[in-house]
């Protein structure tokens, strides 16, 4: 009897599982037909709607012909901009392009507001001959489906939407390169249209930039962006060209890791040449030659990232400089060596001075002297030109005659003593260069 009841229960909580399921399946069902019931109305709907407009247009034909211009509302988003090429002045940009106009012949009654096209449809109706005026090349997105967007109002309003990168022209002018800015511009127009047939408007907001953080603006800083409309005057018409100008800035970075704090480091060097000995002729010599050649290496490198502009830029300016400033400290050692060595005389050249005297440079007017004796007139000479009559600084100035210290040739004139030109370039070429790098940098970063 406890069997029967069991095996009871059981087949009843079979039946109402598989009661259950069926009902739900029901469900199911129901909500699937009725799913598919409304977009198959409207599909219907849309392509009877499309198949009228389109029975009797004509696409080679812009609305309105004959009767007022065709007005053209534009919007640009800016998908990301970069990278801007000095080289070759050029900039890259990616934008989602759109035009809206009215086109009476594509008006329609249904309760189908808005048809929502991809670009199947856009070849079939008439589209804007709008063109970049400076795009060197320009790219529309195909993968995986043409990435272009067509709306149609019931009013007879169209939208039209395209995915582009264009590698545009902008004229860097590089006069203050690395420190310089620049309003790089998206030029656009109709091909064929002049202004009485079309005309391009600016929307409100028409300009939207998204987020800077995947622009490779490797070098720059966006400042902004501004639109303008103007009219050109052409012999086949007047036409309405659009612009829009991003103004950029370039960062300094890396031309101050790479260009200025070498080139500074290296005419720093070139000065520990003033503190070594005069004497030490192959240390002096290797380490201005060593900087004059790292400079001309520097120099090198930094063209490398610009066109050949035939203007001197501003890292032109300091790379000349600093140039300058190390060949002269070779310059300085070539002279401190070449006088030195013309005042060392060997000890067999001295001059004997128990022939004459120096008290006077003349000889004695009483004394007969042998024309004919060279050995005489030659230790003349040197006793003139190395030795000093007495209260007389005389090898300062290249000779022994008193004329040479009072004379009027040496009126108004600095005395300077060569041997200490050590001295004097310890303090002339740092404070001379200091002086360069502050004109420098308040004329160029604040002037």
């Amino acid at each position: 009897m406890t069997s029967k009841l069991l095996a009871c229960v059981l087949l009843l909580s079979v039946l109402c599982t598989c009661s259950k399921t069926f009902e739900n399946e029901e469900d199911y069902e129901d909500v699937t037909v009725n799913q598919m019931l409304a977009p198959k109305s409207q599909q219907t709907d849309a392509t009877e709607i499309l198949n009228n407009l389109l029975k009797e247009y004509d696409k080679k034909l812009r609305p309105d012909i004959g009767v007022k211009p065709t007005v053209i509302d534009v919007d640009i988003y800016v998908n990301s901009i970069g990278p801007v090429s000095s080289i070759n002045m050029e900039y890259q940009i990616d934008i989602i392009f759109a035009q809206t106009w009215t086109d009476s012949r594509l008006r329609y009654n249904s309760t189908m507001k808005i048809l929502t096209l991809n670009s199947n449809m856009v070849g079939l109706i008439w589209l804007p001959d709008t063109i970049f005026r400076n795009s060197k090349n320009a790219d529309s997105h195909w993968i995986t489906m043409p990435n272009q967007l067509l709306r149609i109002w019931n009013d007879g309003k169209i939208l039209y939407t395209l995915r582009l990168t264009i590698n545009a022209e902008c004229q860097l002018q590089l006069h203050n390169f690395p420190m310089d800015e620049h309003s790089c511009p998206l030029i656009f127009s109709s091909y064929g249209y002049p202004r009485d047939e079309m005309i391009y408007k600016w929307r409100k907001n028409s300009v939207e930039a998204a987020d800077q953080k995947s622009w490779r603006l490797y070098q720059f800083d966006f400042m902004g962006l501004r639109n303008t409309t103007n009219i050109i005057k052409t012999t086949a018409g007047d036409y309405v060209v659009m612009t829009v100008y991003f103004d950029l800035s370039r960062r300094m970075g890396y031309f101050t890791i790479q260009t200025y704090i070498p080139c500074i480091l290296t005419v720093v060097l070139s000065w520990v040449s003033f503190w070594i000995k005069k004497d030490a002729t192959p240390a002096r010599t290797a380490l201005g030659i060593t900087t004059v050649l790292t400079m001309t290496t520097l120099s090198t490198l930094a063209r490398t990232s610009l066109p050949r502009v035939s203007y001197v830029t501003a890292m032109d300016l300091f790379v000349t400089v600093c140039f300058l400033f190390v060949f002269a400290a070779l310059m300085e050692y070539a002279t401190l060596n070449y006088y030195s060595y013309s005042l060392r005389r060997p000890s067999y050249m001295q001059p004997k001075r128990s022939r004459y005297s120096v008290l006077d440079v003349r000889p004695p007017p009483h004394t007969v002297i042998t024309l004919n004796n060279s050995m005489y007139w030659h230790d003349f000479e040197d006793a003139c030109v190395y030795e000093c009559l007495d209260g007389k600084d005389c090898q300062s100035f290249f000779c022994c005659f008193e004329e040479c210290k009072d004379g009027a040739w040496r009126k108004g004139r600095l005395h300077i003593d060569l041997l200490e030109l050590d001295s004097y370039s310890r303090v002339f070429f740092p404070t001379s260069f200091l002086l360069f790098n502050v004109v420098y940098w308040v004329g160029y970063l604040y002037l």
